[in-house]
């Protein structure tokens, strides 16, 4: 494993919870961070833009208290998420606040941009960029990015298509940096293997729909609970990009999940604009849901991975 920047040393589990685009809310990132994981949210699901200082302050005021609460037992840090593709308007306004909160870490996705990296190293944090193949991973780090964030076949939302133990060997054959590893990923005993890999933590995200704070509609959460692998759809007709979905919120809205048209990839929008809210109520989802069987607190859950990842620990080291 890498040698890690001071701020990644502070979650006592190696996890960082993904940011779940409309599901992730201040109330999930604050659990998450006081559970001892790095929580994470997308800019954009602050609307109207001006929100995003309100929950800024309300994540750093809160974690502030529970720290000088808890010093035994301080939070992990938060991250934001920044769609840096042109098609994101809002990204100059959305920098600015960040700016003003210092937000410890940034997580970039859908291009890697110089000026944004160094941005947010001028207040003192660092840059997590996404990648689906190692010829991204060394334009994310040529322009700056502290580390990586390898989106394996089988993550939620916008996945690629390499298998995690292709991705992280050939990242780890140059890259010595914090690396995490995204991919269906929802048990202790996979947070180990990706850091048996060569990645330094585990990236979940659709076990944390199913939780209390989770933004999402309750029949989303069950749908959680009650999916497998066998009903993520892979496609790029949503958003331009190809992510996973689940198929009973395709067939919802009225679509075959097994014949879906191709989209334009020119016509990305991740604004919110008429094409985004088009498809509000198709469902991201990743292909590790088979492991999560009820809709619990995000503190239960964390509780849930700690307890399977110290025993996982224990079964390799058993004579």
């Amino acid at each position: 494993m890498s040698t890690l920047p001071p701020v990644l040393h502070k979650p006592t589990l190696p996890v960082i919870g993904s940011p779940l685009f409309i599901i992730s809310n201040p109330q999930l990132v604050i659990e998450q961070c006081k559970a001892g994981i790095v929580g994470s949210m997308p800019a954009l699901n602050a609307r109207p833009a001006a929100q995003l200082e309100d929950w800024l302050a309300e994540i750093t005021e809160t974690l502030a208290a529970w720290d000088r609460a808890h010093p035994e037992q301080p939070a992990a840090p938060f991250a934001i998420n920044q769609i840096v593709h042109k098609s994101n308007d809002r990204l100059e306004h959305d920098m600015q606040v960040c700016a003003k909160y210092k937000v410890p870490i940034v997580i970039t996705s859908l291009g890697a941009r110089e000026d944004v990296n160094q941005a947010v190293h001028a207040w003192g944090g660092i840059v997590l960029h996404d990648v689906i193949n190692n010829k991204f991973a060394h334009k994310a780090v040529e322009k700056g990015a502290d580390g990586l964030i390898a989106v394996a076949a089988g993550a939620g939302g916008h996945a690629g298509t390499k298998s995690p133990f292709a991705l992280v060997q050939e990242i780890r054959a140059w890259f010595d940096g914090p690396l995490a590893l995204s991919g269906a990923i929802a048990t202790g005993g996979g947070i180990l293997a990706a850091q048996a890999m060569g990645a330094d933590f585990a990236y979940i995200g659709s076990a944390f729909i199913a939780t209390h704070e989770a933004r999402a509609a309750e029949a989303y959460k069950q749908a959680i609970v009650d999916g497998t692998s066998d009903d993520i759809v892979y496609t790029n007709l949503f958003t331009g990009v190809h992510g996973n979905y689940l198929a009973p919120s395709i067939r919802a809205a009225g679509l075959d999940p097994e014949h879906l048209p191709e989209s334009d990839p020119s016509k990305m929008n991740f604004g919110g604009g008429a094409a985004a809210k088009a498809w509000k109520d198709i469902w991201g989802c990743g292909q590790g849901i088979g492991a999560i069987q009820e809709v619990t607190s995000t503190a239960d859950l964390v509780a849930r991975l700690r307890r399977e990842y110290q025993a996982a620990r224990e079964r390799l080291l058993r004579p």
